[in-house]
């Protein structure tokens, strides 16, 4: 392992450094509710993707599953 031999200055420090950043993940707004999601993922909070609804939750599956019977 290398060893400085003099000391490096902060401005040196702190330009070798500029590139030690966090990426910011491509956000986008649901087309549905407006929340902010990952760009081609599901919407979390309405469950809808491409302009459907990909994820139904169990209350829309029990109520659809009674109408059933009926």
């Amino acid at each position: 392992m290398a060893v400085q031999q003099r000391r490096g200055s902060k401005t040196r420090k702190r330009l070798r450094r500029t590139h030690f950043k966090l990426e910011v993940t491509g956000l986008t707004t649901c087309p549905n509710c407006g929340t902010l999601i990952r760009a081609h993922h599901v919407c979390p909070k309405c469950h809808h993707y491409a302009g459907k609804d990909v994820i139904t939750t169990e209350e829309v599956k029990k109520e659809t599953k009674a109408k059933a019977k009926k």
